[in-house]
């Protein structure tokens, strides 16, 4: 029979106390986000009434979320940004697994000249300006591809996945290449099943960089109806006119603060991350680890 082991009072004492350290700044790290949503579904003259600092609102309000949704900008914008993140995340996953398949073979010819060149790019970079002029040349400017193609592949990413590669069983492999598969067939229907904890994962590294980036948008594009959400975000931030922004009459902002309309566009653009990750964080764990594991 398992011997059970009782915790003396002291560790019991430095179990509780480590628990309530990790509270605390956990605490900490999630009182942001509430406060962004408590603002935004809080009338702002309650939020003046209070000094600024809110906990429990008495009152909510959905005007600024109308007002955001109803100009026509911020769900234009958003549509953009779950076209580029679906379109963007698929084309990566599937360069990126085509790439890592190829390179995990070490009968491969040049594998390893390929393999040094590639993760070359890790250390070295062609640099900011190399990169516009190339994205101008090519005629991606004012176009989502501007957003997609540049960062079509990851080498970390790249790297995560052939390590994972590397690690099924070759022996499953060369049995479907017995019963006549092909390389496109054992990739396709024994490798890709076994893969789906870094697919997963890699997923949703690729997914959230898409959602979140600015910096494309802000130097590839020029049309304002290609704009990412996450630009028209910035732009509301920095500009000092929320109206001009969104395109409304500033009479219909007269009662309504730019900080609640800036609020509850950052709910809206974090609100789709939060509510996929509960779905892959039981591959996110086992995909980084696995896909980890060699160097």
């Amino acid at each position: 029979m398992p011997v059970l082991f009782k915790k003396s009072w002291s560790d019991r004492l430095v179990d509780g106390g480590i628990y309530a350290i990790l509270a605390f700044f956990g605490l900490l790290t999630l009182f942001p986000l509430y406060y962004v949503v408590i603002v935004s579904f809080t009338p702002y003259t309650e939020v003046l009434r209070n000094g600024g600092f809110l906990l429990v609102p008495r009152t909510f309000t959905l005007d600024a979320f109308k007002v955001i949704f109803t100009s026509g900008v911020v769900p234009r914008a958003l549509g953009v940004t779950l076209s580029v993140t679906l379109l963007g995340t698929a084309l990566n996953l599937l360069v990126t697994t085509l790439l890592a398949y190829s390179l995990s073979k070490k009968f491969l010819p040049g594998r390893n000249v390929v393999l040094m060149g590639i993760v070359f790019t890790m250390l070295f970079s062609g640099g900011l300006i190399p990169t516009f002029l190339t994205v101008k040349m090519t005629g991606l400017m004012n176009t989502i591809w501007a957003l997609i193609i540049p960062g079509l592949v990851s080498t970390f990413n790249m790297l995560i996945m052939k390590t994972y590669f590397e690690g099924l069983p070759q022996e499953v492999e060369e049995a479907a290449k017995v019963d006549g598969c092909g390389d496109v067939a054992t990739l396709a229907k024994i490798v890709l099943p076994l893969s789906m904890p870094i697919m997963a994962t890699l997923g949703l590294f690729y997914g959230v960089t898409h959602w979140n980036a600015y910096f494309p948008g802000i130097m590839y594009l020029n049309d304002r109806s290609l704009y990412p959400l996450q630009v028209v975000l910035r732009n509301m931030i920095i500009t000092p006119s929320v109206s001009q922004e969104l395109a409304v009459p500033q009479t219909q902002l007269s009662a309504l603060p730019p900080e609640s309309i800036k609020m509850a566009t950052v709910v809206v653009a974090i609100v789709p991350v939060l509510v996929v990750y509960p779905f892959l964080q039981k591959y996110f764990i086992k995909g980084m680890l696995i896909g980890a594991v060699k160097g």
